[in-house]
């Protein structure tokens, strides 16, 4: 069997048991991620000529040169009839591993990803500024930012670039118009596409990542110019993101980026996968700051100690802690107590509030 062939047969029984990833290394069977766990297939170990093999043989020749130089590779790989895939593959210890991430070709509703529509869509109608979608890797960031762009495709008549690295879902034109930059295929590299993106008349901007300071003052300058501009940042919490954020600037220039920061940012979006309570699955739970004066004020001083404290408390601007969603997603019998204390960045205070004990 070729190697191409053997991936194919993996990359379908992954489709088939709606699994969100796959992982292959060489000399050992293929793992799937299914509800957040990894459990191996039950097949033969894969040669590591074979994983090696699949590398080389669908890795984009513009992509060719990184792979020979850098010795890891991400692109995008269709498998027809199956379905859209983000490749990442790498050497280590001498050999090649390749993990996929499976890509719905269709961008989700709020529904099909089970979340609060309501403060994501009084987000995403923002006029102008910037909203960063948080988590770790694989908890649904791409996933929940594609339906808010999706809302907004069907409700609204804007005209949308995206730069990606590579594209995840593909957008079919609605009442909006989606440009798509694949980085590396129809944009040399990632700083001159965010050079150009401001002279392509977008309403708004899509930047896959905030990478680096070049990006946010990217993201600031078309924030400020009437843009309105969606990105991810690999942060757990909005405290986090803030620290995240703030880093890609000397201390010399702090004053002036909060200054710009405050300025320009709409909301912080933080989101992890929950396991069910039943039928397998996950449900995402979200810790929200709205930047609304209040919160503008407390980035402009440098006040982040008191963002918690706001956040666990909310308001009328659908500002809201992990604790308060998780209590949500308890009671309604979406996920277990055990899970929600699990996965809470406070659980003596969680436990407390599910046993009627709040403290403001």
């Amino acid at each position: 069997m070729e190697p191409v062939d053997l991936f194919h047969e993996v990359l379908k029984l992954a489709v088939e048991n709606n699994a969100s990833d796959i992982v292959i290394k060489a000399n050992k069977p293929a793992y799937l991620r299914l509800s957040g766990r990894l459990k191996p297939v039950d097949m033969d170990p894969i040669p590591g000529d074979i994983v090696r093999g699949f590398v080389e043989a669908t890795v984009p020749r513009n992509f060719q040169a990184n792979w020979e130089r850098d010795g890891q590779a991400d692109y995008a790989y269709a498998l027809e009839d199956v379905g859209r895939f983000r490749v990442n593959g790498f050497r280590q210890r001498g050999s090649v591993s390749v993990v996929f991430r499976y890509i719905k070709s269709r961008p989700p509703s709020f529904e099909e990803l089970n979340l609060n529509a309501e403060p994501l869509i009084r987000l995403a109608t923002s006029k102008d500024g910037i909203l960063l979608i948080c988590g770790a890797t694989g908890a649904g960031k791409s996933s929940t930012m594609a339906a808010m762009l999706n809302w907004i495709n069907q409700n609204h008549d804007r005209h949308i670039i995206t730069l990606e690295d590579p594209i995840e879902y593909t957008f079919t034109d609605d009442k909006s118009v989606f440009e798509q930059r694949e980085i590396g295929i129809d944009v040399h590299d990632f700083p001159m596409a965010i050079r150009a993106v401001l002279r392509q008349n977008p309403d708004i901007i899509l930047i896959g990542e905030m990478r680096d300071r070049e990006t946010i003052e990217t993201a600031i300058s078309a924030a400020e110019t009437g843009h309105l501009v969606f990105s991810t940042l690999h942060a757990a919490t909005v405290q986090q993101a803030l620290t995240r954020l703030f880093e890609f600037f000397p201390p010399d220039q702090m004053v002036q980026a909060r200054r710009q920061v405050s300025g320009a940012v709409r909301g912080f979006i933080c989101q992890k996968l929950i396991p069910a309570l039943e039928g397998g699955g996950r449900y995402p739970a979200f810790e929200i700051l709205v930047a609304d004066s209040t919160v503008r004020n407390l980035l402009l001083e440098a006040q982040f100690d008191k963002i918690q404290q706001l956040l666990e408390v909310g308001d009328e601007a659908g500002s809201q802690s992990f604790n308060k969603d998780l209590y949500r997603l308890i009671k309604t019998a979406k996920i277990s107590k055990a899970e929600g204390l699990r996965f809470s960045p406070n659980p003596q205070a969680l436990d407390m509030n599910l046993k009627g004990i709040f403290i403001k």
